[in-house]
């Protein structure tokens, strides 16, 4: 999830009543929800393939989560008792109560990262193996309205801490007209997301002006981290109702080329919890399509389409797997280091290799289809490889 999400959880799991463990809960519940991010730095040092290596490394794993569940609470109370020391007062916070508050928080964080299609990897260093919940969007208005409304409403005491939130909804409202400017099947619920947003706000601006939640605010809290769980119920129960949908699309796709689908996933879109972004795997091709929980759209009127060449949402996408030749000279690029990095993270790895059309050097072009597609663009989730062609 984004980092706001993970800020917001830390934020409302300490007005729930974690903030009562000890002074400076709170900062430990921020911070730990944040922590396992902390593998921010490698991109920061290094290149965008060295830090698609380690993003959700080590750092999300079980080993990394206890270790980091420690290290928190342990900086805070040493920084506090430190200035405590500095400016001669007595130290006030508490060890044990900073570590529980930690420990619940940072704990959320591979958790919220599970339940989308990007996924985590917990069993780090002894298994690389990658895990994915496939619930919800990377960044959901719903859960930012739904976290981000119990922490304005148990922090929003002050003019300055209130302009700091209108900055905030100011932010997102903009993001999401950036957004809808994006031609993208996974996003195309950015409309949804303004208007939930909108409307979100003006209810919670209602609220704190009438003071409701004024003695209210550990139950507005608690209620809205149960709300949370109870919405990624309905996702899981969508979630099972859009793979059913799928699979009579994928295997109709499919039986067109004498191919079975052997691997299918439905993945979430931006606030829109009837649509859902399917990817399928053959032997021999990889499909994408979207379907819509409802539509009664007749299965045997769909069109299959040169994934390559089509921008049409509405139609299945086919992209087929190198073969022979092609195959040969994929498998060769394919050990360009960045190529490595990049076919061990993907879900869906898929390569283009234009052979026939090689005279002197060709271009070999890898990517992940949950995100992009080959050849378009240099982003984090593909590649383009050059390579000198065989001689004849």
């Amino acid at each position: 999830m984004d980092p706001f999400t993970h800020t917001l959880t830390g934020l409302t799991l300490a007005k729930a009543g974690l903030e009562r463990l000890s002074p400076l809960a709170t900062t430990v519940c921020v911070l730990a929800a944040n922590s396992p991010d902390s593998d921010i730095v490698v991109g920061l040092t290094t290149d965008r393939w060295n830090y698609l290596r380690h993003h959700r490394g080590i750092t999300h794993s079980l080993v990394g989560v206890i270790t980091l569940a420690f290290v928190v609470p342990a900086v805070v109370w040493l920084i506090e008792r430190g200035w405590a020391k500095l400016r001669q007062r007595q130290a006030s916070s508490r060890y044990r109560g900073l570590l529980l508050a930690s420990a619940i928080a940072t704990a959320t964080h591979p958790l919220m990262d599970w339940t989308n299609n990007y996924g985590v990897r917990p069993f780090l260093p002894w298994s690389g193996k990658w895990f994915y919940g496939d619930l919800v969007f990377i960044v959901d208005p719903f859960i930012l309205l739904l976290l981000g409304g119990a922490a304005f409403l148990a922090t929003s005491d002050r003019w300055p801490k209130m302009v700091l939130w209108a900055l905030l909804g100011a932010a997102f409202l903009t993001l999401s007209f950036i957004v809808g400017g994006i031609r993208d099947p996974s996003l195309q619920g950015a409309a949804v997301a303004r208007t939930v947003l909108l409307v979100g706000v003006v209810v919670l601006v209602t609220v704190r002006v009438v003071g409701f939640a004024r003695g209210r605010e550990k139950i507005i809290a608690a209620s809205a981290l149960a709300l949370l769980v109870c919405y990624w119920a309905g996702l899981a129960f969508a979630h099972r109702g859009a793979l059913q949908a799928a699979a009579p699309v994928a295997n109709r796709a499919a039986s067109q080329f004498n191919e079975r689908v052997s691997r299918l996933v439905a993945m979430p879109t931006l606030a829109n919890p009837m649509s859902w972004f399917c990817v399928a795997e053959t032997d021999r091709s990889i499909y994408r399509f979207t379907v819509r929980l409802g539509n009664a759209a007749s299965v045997s009127s769909l069109e299959v389409v040169d994934g390559y060449q089509t921008d049409a949402f509405e139609k299945i996408e086919r992209y087929e797997k190198p073969t022979n030749q092609a195959a040969a000279l994929a498998a060769v690029v394919a050990q360009d280091p960045r190529a490595r990095i990049l076919l061990d993270f993907a879900r869906f790895p898929i390569a283009r290799v234009p052979v026939q059309d090689c005279v002197s050097q060709t271009i070999v072009q890898f990517s992940d289809l949950r995100y992009t597609k080959p050849g378009s663009g240099r982003g984090t989730f593909s590649l383009n490889v050059p390579v000198e062609c065989a001689s004849k």
